[in-house]
């Protein structure tokens, strides 16, 4: 079973920037997709960015586009997420997970969870 642990999460002030650290061990890193997600108070937990095994293939919501840059390290088993320009509605506790596969698809179905790190984003 994949064990995950996110770390760099904090308050900033809106225009701000964090990145975010995910360390995973258990499986194979190199070989799966990587996930970046949030949950917000009330609302449902979504994908924010994604990344295939090799690195080369992105996949970001609308809401990020521009903002936010998913990369990985295949040697330090750690995706990370640089978040730039943050905004408010970026408010959210940030899980990453790994997929069972080298690609990724949109989806949040995952069996287990890391216990994710918050980002706190103030006007």
């Amino acid at each position: 079973q994949v064990h995950l642990v996110e770390s760099g999460g904090g308050s900033v002030q809106a225009g701000g920037s964090l990145r975010l650290s995910c360390v995973a061990s258990g499986q194979t890193f190199s070989s799966q997709a990587m996930g970046w997600f949030r949950q917000a108070p009330g609302k449902e937990r979504e994908l924010v960015a994604a990344i295939s095994w090799s690195g080369q293939g992105t996949y970001y919501a609308d809401a990020v586009k521009g903002r936010f840059t998913i990369s990985r390290d295949n040697v330090k088993n750690t995706v990370y997420l640089q978040m730039n320009s943050l905004e408010p509605e970026d408010t959210a506790v940030y899980y990453c997970n790994m997929y069972d596969t080298g690609t990724y698809y949109v989806s949040t179905d995952f069996t287990s969870w890391g216990q994710g790190t918050q980002v706190t984003v103030s006007s």
